[in-house]
């Protein structure tokens, strides 16, 4: 299934049209996305089950972020073996894990401030949590997982690498804008393999990134696991599982986003978003 956040209502997609969740439920299943994510088994059952025609046309203009209201969001650092390669660093032994603040949440389409001049992009598949897990284990871990969506993990490294000796990722990666998802969730039947999943990034029409979720050191299966043996994660929320090599900071000499700046961020299977980005904020940390 293919699943939408269109103008704050639910909806299935069918080709280039849409099935209204609510009123294809009578009712049943909420209008609000967040809320539908609470009652996503009944929710999955029941659409695989029934007959739907369609209630309107498909607008990706008026498409939303498809979680826009996680309870906890999560990112993984150096999860792909080129870009560990790429920057220099040892492979990580275990999953390194920062949050993503809700408030960073945004669509597919928005126009995002910068937050100074050494911002930077990242790709990333993003995991969207469809039952509570705590202490899953790898082999059951997509079984609590709603669908896969795209996300760029826009990253201020100026504040993600301060202080120097012990920087901090959380709020260098959390300013408005930041945590950018979109443009729908697909459930993870829908994928050929769903460990193997196609993903870039184009700035300015040229292809920056271009992966496969294949180069992850710690797949999803493994996040869940990891993740989940130690917080419980609930429905709705947001795993950012890593970034492919290609990110500006990594450049000779590096690259940072400008005003005017347009990146494209792509997922087989899933489609595609496209943020602009405009001046920094008049108020700086």
């Amino acid at each position: 299934m293919k699943i939408a956040n269109q103008n704050n209502r639910a909806v299935l997609l069918s080709g280039d049209r849409v099935v209204d969740i609510e009123q294809a439920s009578d009712g049943h299943f909420p209008s609000d996305i967040a809320a539908l994510f609470g009652a996503w088994p009944e929710f999955t059952k029941w659409a695989q089950a029934a007959t739907l025609a369609p209630t309107g046309d498909l607008r990706p203009d008026l498409l939303m972020a498809p979680s826009p209201k996680p309870l906890q969001g999560f990112g993984i650092g150096v999860n792909y073996a080129k870009h560990v390669a790429e920057a220099g660093w040892p492979v990580p032994q275990y999953p390194l894990v920062f949050p993503k603040f809700p408030t960073s949440v945004t669509g597919p389409g928005t126009t995002i401030a910068l937050s100074g001049p050494r911002v930077d992009w990242e790709v990333e598949a993003v995991i969207v949590i469809g039952r509570e897990a705590h202490n899953v284990l790898a082999g059951d871990a997509w079984d609590h997982i709603a669908g896969v969506t795209i996300g760029q993990d826009f990253s201020d490294r100026d504040v993600q690498q301060r202080p120097e000796s012990h920087p901090q990722f959380g709020l260098g990666k959390s300013f408005p804008g930041y945590s950018a998802i979109g443009p729908i969730l697909v459930t993870p039947d829908e994928f050929e393999d769903r460990d193997d999943i196609a993903l870039g990034t184009l700035l300015n029409g040229e292809q920056v990134q271009n992966s496969s979720t294949g180069d992850l050191i710690f797949p999803v299966s493994a996040l869940i696991e990891y993740i989940s043996g130690i917080v419980t994660l609930t429905p709705g929320d947001l795993i950012f599982t890593g970034t492919p090599s290609g990110v500006g900071t990594a450049w000779d000499p590096p690259r940072f986003l400008r005003e005017g700046d347009v990146i494209e961020s792509w997922i087989t299977g899933i489609g595609q978003m496209r943020h602009t980005f405009s001046g920094p904020e008049t108020v700086r940390v």
